[in-house]
């Protein structure tokens, strides 16, 4: 399936597939791949109901994400995001999927691992285990270093596709290693105490540009923001 979206920016206003609206260019800044970044977030700022996101989402936000996955050479998400939303391996064939944890604890006999889909990003002190590992840091994972030594266990990779959770974000967003955030607005309020897009880390100002915007039958906002870099 490949639904058809209104697009409202750029101009002309315009119906689009999802494909046609996230199949697109995308550089490799500064040597290292091209790092996206995809969530959806309630009108009041949550991105969870009831400690998942999946309550916020509907069949177009799904499909955006599948889509962003299967255009990624690899995914990149959070211990916690990937064992409350019990993640398996990904439908594209081959594909991996690096799970960070500063801790190095998770479940090795999951869907995941078992699978042989997922791998571990965690530091030097992390134990040792049978899931194949990339280390980077010495107590915390230095995510600048994984980013670059992900090819040891994926190969070539040009573009990454994270998933958060919002504290993964914060690390991302700390040192400045997301160049795109796909980010869908659903039309609830969630309430609660939910997480924001990007939590921890240090205080950042970041200037993104929007790229698109797009909107389907339900309300649901899709908009890909790319972040604007000195040129």
């Amino acid at each position: 399936m490949d639904s058809v979206l209104r697009r409202i920016h750029p101009e002309p206003a315009t119906d689009v597939t999802i494909l046609e609206s996230y199949d697109v260019a995308r550089p490799e800044p500064d040597g290292r791949p091209w790092i996206e970044l995809c969530m959806v977030a309630s009108l009041d700022g949550s991105t969870v109901v009831d400690g998942r996101s999946r309550g916020l989402s509907n069949a177009c936000d799904t499909e955006v994400v599948l889509t962003l996955r299967d255009l990624a050479d690899v995914i990149v998400v959070g211990a916690g995001t990937a064992r409350a939303e019990g993640y398996g391996p990904p439908r594209k064939a081959g594909q991996r999927v690096g799970v960070v944890s500063n801790s190095g604890r998770v479940d090795e006999r999951s869907a995941l691992f078992s699978s042989g889909a997922g791998f571990l990003i965690v530091p030097e002190s992390a134990p040792e285990t049978t899931v194949e590992t990339v280390r980077a840091g010495t107590t915390s994972v230095d995510l600048g270093l994984a980013i670059a030594t992900l090819g040891v266990v994926a190969g070539d990779v040009a573009f990454v596709h994270a998933e958060g959770g919002p504290k993964l974000n914060g690390a991302l967003a700390s040192v400045d290693l997301i160049d795109e955030l796909n980010l869908t607005l659903s039309p609830l309020l969630a309430g609660g105490n939910g997480p924001r897009v990007a939590v921890g880390g240090s205080d950042v100002s970041s200037a993104f540009d929007l790229a698109h915007l797009v909107v389907d039958e339900e309300s649901f906002v899709f908009s890909r923001w790319v972040r604007r870099r000195a040129c």
